[in-house]
């Protein structure tokens, strides 16, 4: 079974019994870990509930007290939308669009949707400091091709998203003609936004995000907003500087916002301003507002409401659940381990570059020199945000607590520009099965909850955790040299330290890459190569170094590393989940990454005794191996 297809041989059996949790569109791999952190905090959560008066740690208590309030759907349900009437009606009776353009940096300070955004984030070409950028607004469809004449998917999608509005407007208050108009009005806007917008294949090309502009320039993409004065009520100051993320929208910034064009965007944004309300009130209104969502996913049924409380408190107080979860949960013996393995996994690379066969030697020594400068985090960070410090609970309503909390968090937001930035900033809690490499501060992050079998354990063989955590490990650091990391140098700034020649035979390798996933047929369609390529130069490169790895360990055992690099991409999802990833993310299916990758590398097929005749082998001329 190994020889035709590894991800069945190893996880056949579980596949043919799983069940996926009625709230959830997928289980087993990462999922399972995930709902095992869940169950646990909500168990120790439960306790704390009921014994407020224990709790030391004041961040801790005040979660606990938010926690509380999230939790008392009796008093939820019997408020019912009346915590957000004066929230909604702020949108609602904006009387024109001259009313609309000055308060706009008012209602962008207090969570109000708009049909663009500006925000602060590490400048690509000076990633000590921070830049503006100008960004797009989400389309109501999970991706622009959701558009195209002929898609199967739009119609019923959007008559479910119809639906639920409806619903909630109607619990809301609305008046049927009200709600009707409103909805025609809101997908009118929509609409309008499509045709200057990306699809996720070429956002998935990070580095044109990329677009400078100065001030007046910017500002001169709008004749009806005064975007400078706007910029100003954010950030207090005049930049002489901005990034737009995506051109094409700002030039047709005119045509989709404008006096004629207000109606159906005040529409647009009070059906965004509903949907974001409404899991803060009743336990109805959450449900409902949730449809479209488990539409996409697949998901059978709304979460429970408790269970639904805990989500709600753990987003609004993520670090400090995070680090409650690791100080309790993730020893210190762990995280020297793991940061150990890190360590080796960048010795490894490092030797792999030394002799690598195609690098010129000018771009070698930077691409060494990048590696020797990567930032490791592993566990969870050494202290907590200080905005957590103003997290506290005032009064009995949940809707309030969490619009202060919301805007506490919009206001150090941009309170940040001008400062430097922090590049010891945790972008996940502790309590996150993920892991990251981030391209503009070149650090590579390993929250606790990944850290854990079957990705790693104490208690399993060198070989299953560098098929495990060590092939993630450096799956992260082979970010830094993918088609997006690599146009980035040793401090995360956007610099081409590559020759021509170097250049242009990684591109030549990456295009192998996108040709040997492209057009791969699974259930839910066939994948587009160019969307997951970034995402499999990292996995090639990743495994290829964990088994290098590996191999140097005195208890060597290749079946127990390739074993359990298919057993952590073990999943079972929805097929409707499956569609949505298969268009808008850049990871490949979990199957092909499991059964693919191994076929590029040499020690698969002698660990196995895999030859031309099985359903694993793949034509030597078609492997691809980048790093």
């Amino acid at each position: 079974m190994i020889k035709e297809n590894l991800y069945l041989a190893v996880n056949g059996e579980w596949l043919k019994t799983a069940k996926i949790p009625a709230d959830k569109s997928s289980t087993g791999g990462f999922a399972d870990l995930s709902d095992n952190i869940e169950k646990l905090l909500m168990a120790d959560f439960e306790k704390m509930l009921e014994h407020l008066d224990d709790i030391t740690d004041p961040s801790l208590k005040e979660f606990i007290k938010f926690y509380s309030l999230a939790s008392d759907f009796k008093k939820r349900n019997s408020d019912a939308f009346k915590p957000a009437k004066e929230y909604l009606s702020k949108i609602e009776h904006l009387e024109s669009f001259e009313t609309w353009k000055n308060e706009l940096g008012a209602l962008t300070l207090n969570d109000y949707p708009a049909p663009f955004s500006i925000y602060l984030e590490p400048d690509m070409k000076d990633t000590a400091n921070y830049a503006l950028t100008a960004d797009v607004p989400s389309l109501i469809l999970p991706d622009k091709t959701y558009y195209e004449e002929g898609n199967e998917s739009s119609k019923a999608l959007i008559e479910i998203y119809t639906k639920m509005l409806e619903k909630l407007y109607s619990l809301a208050g609305y008046s049927n003609a009200f709600i009707d108009k409103t909805i025609k009005e809101t997908l009118a806007f929509d609409r309008s936004i499509v045709p200057h917008v990306k699809d996720s294949t070429e956002l998935a090309d990070y580095v044109k995000r990329y677009n400078k502009y100065d001030l007046d320039s910017f500002a001169n993409f709008s004749t009806q907003i005064n975007l400078k004065t706007y910029i100003k009520e954010l950030i207090k100051d005049t930049p002489s500087q901005i990034i737009v993320a995506e051109p094409k929208f700002y030039d047709a910034l005119d045509k989709i916002i404008n006096p004629e064009t207000f109606e159906n965007m005040r529409s647009w944004l009070l059906s965004k301003t509903l949907l974001s309300v409404s899991p803060l009130l009743s336990d109805e209104a959450r449900i409902t507002a949730g449809e479209y969502s488990r539409a996409i996913s697949g998901s059978k049924e709304p979460m429970a409401p408790q269970k639904s409380a805990f989500y709600l408190s753990l987003n609004t107080y993520s670090q400090v659940v995070g680090l409650y979860y690791a100080h309790r949960y993730f020893g210190a013996e762990a995280k020297t381990d793991v940061t150990d393995m890190v360590k080796k996994m960048i010795t490894v690379y490092k030797e792999r570059l030394q002799t690598n066969e195609w690098l010129g030697e000018e771009t070698r020594k930077k691409a060494i020199l990048k590696l020797e400068k990567l930032g490791i985090q592993v566990g969870y960070p050494d202290k907590l945000e200080e905005i957590y410090k103003k997290f506290i609970v005032k009064g009995s309503d949940l809707f309030t607590n969490s619009l202060r909390f919301t805007r506490l968090s919009i206001l150090d937001h941009y309170a940040k520009w001008g400062k430097p930035v922090d590049r010891s900033e945790w972008e996940m809690s502790a309590s996150t099965v993920n892991a990251y490499y981030h391209p503009s501060y070149n650090i590579i992050v390993f929250p606790a909850a990944i850290l854990q079998a079957p990705f790693y354990s104490l208690n399993q063989s060198s070989s299953e955790n560098f098929g495990g955590i060590g092939a993630v490990i450096a799956h992260e650091i082979s970010h830094a040299f993918d088609n997006n990391g690599s146009h980035f140098d040793e401090f995360g700034n956007l610099k081409n330290w590559w020759s021509n020649s170097d250049l242009e035979h990684f591109q030549k390798l990456a295009d192998e890459m996108i040709a040997e996933f492209d057009g791969l047929e699974t259930p839910a369609g066939k994948v587009n190569g160019k969307l997951v390529v970034s995402e499999n130069i990292a996995d090639v490169g990743g495994l290829n170094c964990a088994l290098e790895a590996a191999k140097k360990e005195e208890d060597v055992n290749l079946k127990d590393f390739f074993f359990n690099w298919a057993r952590v991409w073990c999943l079972k999802s929805s097929l409707e989940r499956q569609k949505l990833l298969l268009n808008i993310d850049v990871h490949a299916p979990h199957e092909l990454r499991a059964n693919i990758q191994p076929q590029n590398l040499a020690d698969f097929y002698s660990t196995f005794n895999i030859s031309s005749e099985d359903g694993m082998y793949l034509p030597e001329e078609k492997r691809v191996v980048i790093w």
